[in-house]
């Protein structure tokens, strides 16, 4: 019997002040048995960075042909489409093809081999934006998670500004390819 996902409660005050949005968010996130938890804070990091109304989690891990969130228009295509992790490069170059502007959030530990393996092949893609987190700043973030989460966030001049369960941290944002 496979094992259920676990759901935590999410609550997060964004103060994006780059792009000028700020939000009282609030929703759920389903963490997948297979998913360690700097996986998840890292999805909940791209959710608060590139919120904008319609964007929602996908089936993520469950589905392999969907990114781990996204925003469609009303039309069904694609506008937005972020990844998180370290996927082979043909699969961003096919979602560069089909959504209007990609993104992925690049983390986990083989991040250095992934980066000499693939960020080279990438570079032909025009509608592609390539970031990652410090990992000590995700290790830290990933220690302070509970089933329910309440961020602070607030994002200027590239610097993330982040409070969780009582503790200020802050991280700065760096792009590999593409404009954030």
């Amino acid at each position: 019997m496979a094992l259920p996902s676990t759901i935590y409660r999410v609550s997060i005050q964004l103060s994006n002040v780059d792009r000028g949005v700020y939000e009282a968010l609030t929703t759920t996130a389903a963490r997948h048995p297979s998913e360690t938890a700097e996986r998840l804070v890292t999805r909940l990091l791209a959710y608060a960075l590139f919120y904008e109304p319609e964007l929602i989690f996908t089936k993520g891990v469950s589905a392999g042909d969907e990114p781990d969130l996204w925003v469609k228009g009303a039309d069904g295509r694609v506008l937005l489409w972020v990844e998180v992790g370290l996927p082979e490069s043909e699969r961003l170059l096919k979602a560069c093809r089909h959504a209007e502007r990609v993104v992925l959030v690049a983390c986990g530990n083989s991040l250095p081999h992934w980066e000499r393996q693939q960020l080279r092949k990438l570079t032909t893609a025009a509608n592609l934006t390539v970031i990652s987190f410090d990992q000590s700043f995700i290790n830290r973030l990933a220690s302070l998670v509970a089933r329910v989460i309440s961020w602070e966030f607030t994002l200027s001049d590239g610097v993330i500004y982040l409070t969780a369960a009582g503790e200020s941290l802050e991280t700065l944002l760096p792009v590999r390819i593409g404009t954030y």
